[in-house]
């Protein structure tokens, strides 16, 4: 895997945008980085499932939850179908349960936190929006790079 430091990242590219904190590290993968696909999920992980379903190519889920507390939007099951289809990684801004469990699972996971409680399945939400939250917008096909220190979100590939 390509090696890279959000700050050196930022340094180089310094118009990048960066997520403001509050996002919490699950997973075992701490660095990782891709092409974003976006969800919107509204207290309804039906689209996450949907998208993690399919080949990942090495891309990053990010899953706008509005982040909202009153369920998860992310469990084990879907971290390892995650892994399974090739995903290098999902950002929620929303909530995770089975953290124990996915700090074991090799990928890169953030969100704001952890709760028991599941989502119900209703079909709510969109696939390939533009989304926005913790500062920044994030648009389908744009390129996140996450790490220790942060997340940077740009428009092209940077590690070229």
């Amino acid at each position: 895997m390509t090696h890279f430091t959000t700050a050196d990242l930022l340094d180089q590219f310094p118009n990048s945008e960066v997520l403001l904190p509050g996002l919490q590290s699950f997973g075992k993968t701490i660095s990782f980085f891709g092409s974003v696909q976006t969800v919107t999920a509204p207290e309804d992980n039906s689209l996450v499932r949907k998208v993690l379903e399919s080949p990942g190519l090495n891309r990053v889920l990010v899953v706008d939850g509005n982040g909202s507390p009153l369920c998860a939007l992310l469990g084990d099951q879907l971290a390892q179908l995650a892994v399974h289809n090739e995903w290098a990684g999902v950002i929620v801004f929303g909530y995770i349960r089975d953290s124990q469990v996915i700090a074991n699972i090799p990928i890169g996971i953030r969100a704001l936190g952890t709760t028991p409680r599941r989502s119900i399945k209703r079909g709510l939400g969109a696939i390939g929006e533009s989304i926005h939250f913790l500062g920044s917008t994030i648009e389908p096909n744009f390129w996140v790079y996450a790490d220790e220190d942060g997340i940077v979100i740009t428009p092209s590939n940077l590690l070229l």
